[in-house]
């Protein structure tokens, strides 16, 4: 897993690249929670994430609930069809709150 944080002004764009699980988590954490003490606001791209397991899940989650208590506005933006069915298959789409763009149905 890759991770890209640009700071433009008060926005921190972070991009996660590669896999979000179990063995990846606990760099990403500290990764994140590190961006989270210079950031006014975040978006975190996450297009480019090709699997997600429970532990990745819980890593967004975290963002979430350590951007809300900062009182820090997060946004998660282009979901991969990896992130779509973890947080369709765990019913949290409505819990995060962001929107979701679900592609077409291909033939």
């Amino acid at each position: 897993m890759d991770m890209h944080i640009e700071n433009l002004g008060n926005v921190c764009r972070i991009s996660i690249d590669g896999e979000l699980n179990i063995y990846s988590a606990a760099q990403a954490k500290d990764d994140l929670v590190a961006a989270l003490t210079k950031c006014e606001e975040i978006e975190m791209n996450l297009a480019h994430v090709n699997e997600i397991d429970a532990a990745g899940l819980q890593l967004l989650a975290l963002v979430k609930q350590e951007t809300s208590a900062r009182n820090v506005p997060v946004q998660f933006v282009m979901h991969s069809q990896a992130v779509l069915e973890m947080l369709d298959l765990c019913n949290l789409v409505g819990v995060f709150g962001d929107p979701v763009v679900l592609p077409s149905a291909q033939n």
